[in-house]
């Protein structure tokens, strides 16, 4: 009964904390450590193998509100998964298949839940609404978004339907928040996912760590970047 108390304490100081736990010195190496540790959820026979023919890339809301170091929803970990997100990008512009970015903007009429909860909505003149320019590459597609899903009220599956897309690589920000809640949907309307665990950063490594976890048991298969390119490029 301690243990749970005191187990209890540190997530919830944990939960409101930020911290650096990616950085680019160690990410790749966090990343399988952390798949490792995962274990068995993350592998075995229900493990979908990635088909690049059949694959889109989203990248979600990679923008100055989460990256700049000035704003207040800074996410201290973002600027070490640019890196991957490129490789990822440029890698399926290679083989023409849809890379999709989001763009999540709201106002007041389409905040919903969004602006009880959180109070500050990021309305499309919002000095950080823009995408970082590192990832505005020709090619690439933007798609404004409302909600956490990035399928809500946005045509996103007809889309992918319309291309042929049956699996779904899911980066960016916040992996227990969009990242997390677009995984389930896409699962949901019978997209296979798969989540690469350097692929995303949210405000500290409980929240990243305990959103792997819970996905892998029955939404996502976990991969790292490195692990999900030589998968892709298999004849």
């Amino acid at each position: 009964m301690v243990k749970l108390l005191c187990d209890l304490i540190l997530i919830k100081k944990g939960a409101g904390m930020k911290e650096t736990y990616w950085n680019s010195e160690t990410i790749s190496q966090k990343a399988q450590d952390m798949l490792h540790g995962i274990g068995g959820r993350s592998q075995g026979s229900k493990v979908f193998m990635p088909d690049v023919k059949h694959a889109a890339l989203l990248v979600l809301d990679m923008q100055q509100y989460f990256l700049s170091p000035d704003s207040h929803a800074f996410i201290p970990s973002a600027s070490a998964i640019i890196p991957g997100i490129k490789t990822l990008i440029s890698f399926f512009l290679k083989h023409e298949r849809p890379v999709i970015l989001t763009q999540h903007l709201n106002d007041p009429a389409d905040a919903g839940m969004m602006s009880q909860w959180w109070g500050d909505l990021i309305i499309d003149t919002h000095p950080g609404s823009n995408l970082i320019d590192e990832l505005q590459l020709p090619g690439v597609e933007v798609m404004k978004k409302s909600q956490y899903d990035a399928f809500y009220e946005t045509g996103l599956a007809r889309h992918l339907y319309a291309n042929h897309v049956r699996q779904i690589v899911v980066t960016g920000v916040m992996t227990h928040l969009c990242c997390e809640t677009t995984s389930r949907s896409a699962f949901v309307q019978g997209f296979n996912v798969f989540l690469p665990v350097d692929g995303t950063a949210t405000y500290n490594e409980l929240f990243h760590r305990s959103s792997m976890i819970n996905l892998s048991h029955g939404f996502a298969t976990l991969v790292t970047i490195n692990q999900l390119i030589d998968k892709l490029g298999m004849p």
